[in-house]
């Protein structure tokens, strides 16, 4: 598989750099266009949620901060994450995927319905390549610009980290831009993106799936069976171990 040089050695942090850094994100106001869209949606709402208060941020990153496993999707859902203000939570998408990290251990429970429900991640981070609900799902260029450095941070605040699953094509784009900047290797095509795609990059093992959106799972494109065997790989039930 492609190799990229040695990841370089992650410097010591303050205890809550990572929750300081979360908060920074819920607080992020670089992208007018996707505040001006936020707002529109928690003050409108879905009818479905029309007695409920959205979050109406960008969305934290939520996970052990001993995390072996950073887990990337796309971007929060406009009345799901973005309701709820806590990462593929309060949709079908983070139906299908709390579900599938239950069944690999990595969380508590096989449900998540809101920020405060008791629900934890074991050896796992969840996080996105952009942080705010986008017009049509769709973050443009220089937005996941604005949001990289977050995700290059969590990747020097998560002491432990040795996996990263990308979900879905664009996120895997994001992850690459991020690892190229930190390790300098010179072709991102050395990594394309495609369902259980698992290269070495640095001191880093990436994996990618696809999206666990409803566009994938309602087609079968993605399956359960599908996510559960990548996650296996994550876990160290496969080839390599944690």
């Amino acid at each position: 598989m492609p190799a990229a040089s040695p990841a370089a050695p992650i410097a010591a942090h303050p205890p809550g750099a990572l929750a300081t850094l979360q908060c920074e994100v819920a607080a992020c106001a670089l992208c007018p266009r996707l505040r001006e869209y936020g707002d529109r949606v928690a003050r409108e709402r879905r009818r479905a949620f029309a007695n409920e208060t959205y979050w109406g941020r960008p969305v934290p990153a939520f996970g052990d901060p001993q995390a072996r496993l950073l887990i990337v999707g796309l971007a929060p859902a406009a009345h799901g994450a973005h309701r709820t203000g806590r990462m593929f939570t309060g949709d079908r998408s983070g139906d299908f995927l709390y579900a599938a990290l239950y069944r690999a251990g990595f969380a508590s429970a096989p449900v998540s319905r809101h920020r405060d429900d008791g629900l934890r991640l074991h050896s796992a981070y969840l996080t996105a390549a952009a942080r705010c609900a986008p017009p049509g799902n769709k973050p443009l260029p220089e937005e996941f610009a604005r949001c990289r450095p977050y995700l290059a941070r969590e990747l020097e605040l998560l002491p432990r980290l040795q996996v990263i699953l990308s979900l879905g094509k664009l996120a895997h784009d994001q992850v690459l831009l991020v690892l190229q900047q930190k390790l300098g290797f010179p072709r991102r095509s050395a990594y394309p993106f495609a369902h259980g795609a698992e290269y070495r990059i640095g001191g880093f093992r990436l994996l990618a799936s696809y999206h666990p959106s409803q566009q994938n799972t309602f087609t079968g494109r993605l399956t359960a069976a599908m996510l559960d065997e990548v996650l296996a790989r994550a876990a160290g039930r496969g080839r390599w171990a944690l």
